[in-house]
């Protein structure tokens, strides 16, 4: 068992499929931590999921929080030295109302480090998203993004989550580097998150495959995105903690690519009685676009339509001194823990 760490990380949306790994891997090294909920009869299910998956919830305690809301947030944080702010909504389908999700996520994050601000907390790691970082406003064919660049969130046609993680992030950097004696900051920016799922309770990258079971998606659209193993998205947030190098960085958390059509090839490899539900092909650009006008969901992937992208992910390796996990053991642990959990 770890050594005890006199030190509280607080944790906000502790129900969250990324928060729940990050809580364990906390957990695991010795940390007091403390969650927010906003539905405190949530707490004994996210408990339950993590003694299930061998953490010792005897350092782990709840708060309520709600990001619209100034209420409550500075006594829960109270004695935190350390905040982890992974709550953001990240919606199957996109609202009719893009404020419902860009709001949340700005207005949260920035609630989130003026608590933290008043609260003396040393450092703040920020959950982002690749997606705040591969849509310039332009870049050449052959660019390879990286931690310095940015999307420009008034291109038109980004999703309202695009929108909202670019958004939250840059609120975030500007809140530190303006506000005298703010926290340090660190970002992460994972990629397409799947692993293991420890409940039912599914994000929105593993309630795919639940999609995909039921027959919802005959024909995939052709698109590639970066992608990442939930573990190694903990591990990165933990180890941001304690690296002074951390301080101040972003680092991009993925490996390899995949798409809807690889993942749903992968859900067959694993689950041959789906394999009558899965997508038989892959649709041209110009007929997702048409079924979009129909279908909310298909919406939410019309930015990556006819898009190559490049990235490296050398610096979270070189700063936080991990080795990622190949995209395809991400993939196949989700599809493995959804059948185990009787979920698929």
């Amino acid at each position: 068992m770890a050594d005890y760490i006199a030190e509280t990380v607080f944790v906000t949306g502790a129900t969250g499929f990324i928060a729940k790994h990050i809580i364990a891997e906390l957990l695991r090294r010795g940390y007091t931590v403390r969650g927010t909920v906003r539905d405190p009869s949530r707490a004994a299910a996210v408990e339950a999921a993590l003694e299930k998956a061998g953490a010792d919830t005897g350092r782990l305690s709840f708060a309520v929080g709600d990001l619209l809301s100034d209420e409550g947030w500075d006594e829960a944080m109270q004695g935190a030295t350390h905040v982890m702010h992974t709550a953001s909504p990240f919606p199957m389908e996109q609202p009719a109302n893009p404020d419902d999700v860009i709001m949340p996520a700005r207005e949260g994050t920035l609630r989130v480090l003026r608590s933290a601000h008043r609260n003396a907390v040393r450092r703040v790691v920020l959950t982002s998203s690749t997606v705040a970082v591969m849509y310039p406003c332009e870049y050449e064919a052959d660019h390879v993004f990286s931690e310095d660049d940015f999307t420009d969130e008034s291109l038109p046609g980004l999703t309202p989550y695009i929108r909202s993680k670019t958004s939250a992030e840059k609120a975030a950097w500007n809140f530190v580097q303006t506000t005298p004696g703010a926290p340090e900051l660190t970002v992460i920016n994972p990629g397409f998150v799947q692993g293991p799922a420890l409940d039912g309770d599914l994000s929105t990258s593993l309630e795919l495959y639940r999609l995909m079971a039921r027959g919802a998606y005959p024909a995939a659209p052709r698109i590639r995105f970066p992608v990442c193993d939930v573990r190694d998205v903990a591990a990165a947030h933990a180890e941001s903690l304690v690296r002074p190098q951390a301080a101040g960085e972003r680092f991009i958390v993925a490996r390899d690519e995949t798409g809807l059509f690889a993942l749903g090839r992968a859900l067959a490899a694993e689950c041959p009685d789906l394999k009558s539900k899965i997508p038989k092909f892959q649709l041209p650009d110009m007929a997702v676009r048409a079924m979009a006008v129909f279908d909310k969901r298909l919406r939410t992937i019309l930015p990556e339509l006819g898009r190559q992208k490049t990235y490296t992910s050398r610096k979270v390796t070189n700063y936080l001194g991990l080795s990622l996990r190949p995209g395809e053991e991400a993939v196949r642990d989700a599809i493995r823990s959804l059948r185990a959990l009787d979920l698929i």
